[in-house]
């Protein structure tokens, strides 16, 4: 994976604690979702990962469920390598997130919750002017433009967020429901992410594709916005 906005690949890395839960099963659900997409692929890794571990049978059999394929996972413990070689990084919570900052400090203008990503992005205002014509998914630029917009929404919102609202609970040595809770948030906040990344290079099977260069148009979007920024 590479940092430079020049590859011809947009990768996310996905963050957790043991990499045997919630990173790999967003990592998957993401993979599968994206898979007619070249552009894009997905890495996981977690902060205290138990090298080559496998998934728990429970985050297994829920990747399984939603799509995803498990069997090949192993834990690989996160590192400024890893966060460096990342176009995005999505991390399962808010103490993960901060982690990653302080792992790799310029990495803060590229690392969100995966939940609080997919809250800015279904409040992002799309212009059809996005949605035009086809656009080759080898040229990567707006999806580095479209992240960078996406930053500054961070503090602009129409209701007061709780903090907790942008963590997802740690499955691990839980019941059942709990896993079950964890895969719902985690599909649901996948699934956001890669349609809205589908309709910025192009997926063929929906017909949503972007025009480009499209860096203005994602500005003007964000000037249009109707969120006002509440203090808090």
């Amino acid at each position: 994976m590479s940092e430079s906005h020049e590859s011809n690949q947009f990768s996310v890395l996905f963050v957790c604690t043991g990499n045997i839960c919630r990173s790999p099963l967003a990592e998957q659900l993401f993979t599968s979702a994206v898979s007619n997409l070249p552009a894009l692929r997905a890495g996981s890794a977690g902060t205290m990962a138990n090298q080559g571990a496998p998934m728990t049978e429970q985050a297994a059999d829920l990747s399984t469920s939603y799509g995803g394929y498990p069997k090949e996972h192993r834990a690989k413990m996160l590192s400024p390598h890893l966060i460096s070689a990342a176009s995005l990084v999505l991390t399962a919570t808010r103490a993960q997130r901060s982690e990653v900052v302080s792992m790799l400090p310029k990495a803060i203008r590229k690392t969100f919750t995966l939940r609080e990503f997919a809250r800015l992005v279904s409040a992002f205002e799309w212009n059809d002017s996005l949605r035009q014509a086809p656009y080759p998914s080898s040229d990567i630029a707006d999806l580095h433009a479209f992240v960078d917009v996406v930053r500054r929404m961070r503090g602009l919102e129409r209701e007061v967020i709780e903090p907790l609202d942008d963590d997802i609970v740690d499955p691990y040595k839980e019941s059942q429901n709990v896993y079950d809770e964890a895969g719902r948030v985690i599909s649901g906040a996948v699934r956001t992410v890669a349609e809205a990344f589908a309709r910025l290079v192009g997926d063929s099977s929906s017909g949503l594709r972007a025009t480009g260069p499209i860096q203005s148009n994602l500005a003007t979007d964000l000037q249009r916005s109707s969120f006002t920024r509440f203090d808090r």
